[in-house]
């Protein structure tokens, strides 16, 4: 657990997502190929979309971006969120780290990609008040 709590820390996860489709236009035939992951439930799949959003505050966040501090602090409660229940996906779907990294890059880069970052904030953040 402590392995997947530093590989999946907040800004890493972000850095990762951000850097991921600038490293692939630039090397696309040096990209390593990603891990397969399996088809994920709509619920799993939900945790990981609000995890990678939490990421992706909490380094906006850290960088003083005046989009993310609009948002509550995501530390300590999107932090737990992200480190328990990403934690629960990947034992409950059997994913290994590649699989929940490739899995959470994924959700992080669509999120940005399609600029959904403000559209699913507020029902992830209902999320941190169970």
């Amino acid at each position: 657990m402590n392995r997947l709590l530093a590989a999946f820390a907040p800004a890493a996860l972000a850095l990762a997502a951000f850097a991921a489709p600038v490293a692939a236009q630039q090397q696309p035939s040096q990209s390593p190929p990603q891990p397969e992951v399996p088809e994920l439930s709509l619920e799993h799949r939900m945790v990981l979309r609000c995890g990678a959003a939490f990421a992706m505050v909490a380094f906006g966040q850290e960088n003083g971006n005046e989009d993310a501090l609009k948002y509550p602090p995501m530390e300590p409660r999107g932090a737990e969120f992200f480190a328990v229940e990403v934690d629960r996906v990947m034992r409950e779907a059997g994913l290994d780290d590649d699989q929940i990294v490739a899995a959470l890059s994924a959700e992080a880069d669509e999120i940005f990609q399609q600029g959904q970052l403000d559209e699913i904030m507020p029902a992830c953040l209902s999320l941190l008040d169970k």
